[in-house]
């Protein structure tokens, strides 16, 4: 073999020290190898590169800002945000769907114990505004032009208007904080034109809370015991199985207690977890329900704490035949409560009948509704301000909207305490105290 000549130089396509730096051939087995190790690097890299630049730091820069912003949107707004699930089968079937009445409001039909002369005459007072009053003190405002002196024909001699609330003995004993909606009661009303029942599925005349009561006003305050067969007798549920609905949050059967008494007596439910704080005697002009708050819920607008209708009314004579026609309550539902007040308020209207009154959210309601104009947490200690930033040190503009609404209502919350000098216990509590003081009822 020939060797090569000194000084020549080998060719590159011979030359072995540059193939092992050669790219392989796409089709090799090393090529594809290095491909997947490639991509396996790319998916697992911990920050972001493109063209050689690396962006870690940007990235964690905008995550820093969006965390900043989030912070500076927490401080400066409170988010509230309220979801409800409705079924639609049950939307169609007791929302949508409207009735005809059942002849309630016949003339030859209206029970001769309905006061047609007081339901027909003028009124004194106007209790709906027609706009939903969700600015600022608006509401308030509206129930200061009820004023004070009621219609002179709600003020007859020797005429007094029924009261009434109730409780369930064999859930919760009757004691100290539902003795405050008494105290409320007798502190606040005209007592010569007003009678409380307490009715309970219990004696409660031998309760060391209600017996004081009984033997200082005898001729305004009494108890019973809820028979509901006496109490349905004339309506639809007469005899009805539906009559002894009941759960263990006393919903169903408080709907139907509340209904059944103002039918067979008449007058002014109140709902035990209430604070009175004015004379109610100015609205019984009108046979009204109450709304539920100030969001106005498109299926449960209506609310019977405050309720007032005369005794055998029509609107509750339709109620009954809308219960009885009905599927029966379900457990813990408004079923007879909310509901039932919108259904019948629908047909009512659909039948070209004047409905009842919806007393707007604050008259007894205040504490439901946005931050800018609600009252203030009952059993939290006092904020330094309420309802858009009004202040609350001295207590005089919440005393104020106090004075013009009729009640405070409590939703409940039997196991909470009121705490000691908050809004409620000086100016609810303490002024009850005050003026039962001379009729024998300090602490």
């Amino acid at each position: 073999m020939q060797r090569p000549r000194a000084g020549s130089v080998r060719l590159p396509l011979y030359d072995t020290s540059l193939a092992s730096r050669r790219s392989p051939s796409p089709d090799s087995a090393a090529y594809r190898a290095r491909a997947r190790r490639k991509r396996r690097a790319f998916l697992t890299a911990p920050s972001f590169s493109f063209r050689g630049r690396n962006y870690t730091l940007i990235a964690r820069c905008v995550l820093g800002a969006l965390v900043l912003l989030g912070i500076c949107f927490w401080w400066a707004w409170e988010v509230h945000i309220e979801v409800a699930f409705y079924q639609r089968a049950w939307i169609r079937q007791e929302v949508e769907r409207t009735e005809p009445l059942a002849g309630c409001f016949d003339p030859r039909n209206v029970s001769p114990a309905y006061n047609l002369t007081a339901a027909a005459q003028a009124k004194k007072y106007d209790v709906q505004a027609g706009l939903p009053m969700r600015m600022g003190m608006d509401c308030y405002d509206f129930a200061g032009t009820i004023g004070a002196v009621p219609h002179e024909s709600l003020l007859r001699e020797g005429h007094r208007h029924n009261f009434h609330t109730y409780w369930r003995v064999d859930l919760v004993p009757f004691a100290e904080r539902q003795e405050w909606m008494l105290k409320s009661f007798f502190a606040t009303q005209n007592l010569p034109y007003v009678k409380l029942i307490l009715w309970s599925n219990g004696d409660l005349s031998h309760n060391s809370y209600v017996m004081p009561y009984l033997r200082r006003y005898p001729d305004a305050f009494e108890v019973r015991t809820v028979n509901v067969e006496q109490l349905a007798r004339g309506t639809k549920l007469d005899g009805s199985h539906l009559l002894y609905s009941k759960d263990n949050l006393a919903w169903v059967d408080g709907d139907l207690v509340r209904l059944l008494v103002t039918w067979a007596v008449g007058g002014v439910w109140i709902d035990m977890d209430t604070l009175l704080t004015r004379d109610l005697i100015p609205l019984l002009e009108h046979e009204f329900v109450t709304q539920w708050d100030c969001y106005d819920k498109k299926y449960q607008p209506l609310n019977g704490a405050l309720m007032h209708f005369r005794k055998h009314s029509p609107y509750l004579c339709e109620a009954f035949h809308i219960m009885a026609r009905s599927h029966a309550p379900r457990s813990g539902t408004t079923d007879w409560g909310s509901s039932l007040y919108l259904k019948l308020w629908r047909r009512v209207v659909a039948a070209g009948i004047t409905p009842f009154k919806i007393l707007p959210f604050c008259f007894s309601d205040g504490r439901s509704c946005r931050l800018d104009n609600r009252l203030p947490d009952p059993f939290k200690a006092d904020p330094k301000t309420w309802a858009g930033g009004r202040s609350l040190e001295d207590g005089a503009e919440l005393d104020q909207a106090l004075g013009k609404v009729f009640a405070v209502h409590l939703h409940n919350q039997w196991e909470k305490r009121f705490p000691k000098d908050g809004w409620v216990d000086r100016l609810l509590l303490t002024r009850y105290e005050n003026r039962l003081r001379p009729a024998g009822f300090a602490n």
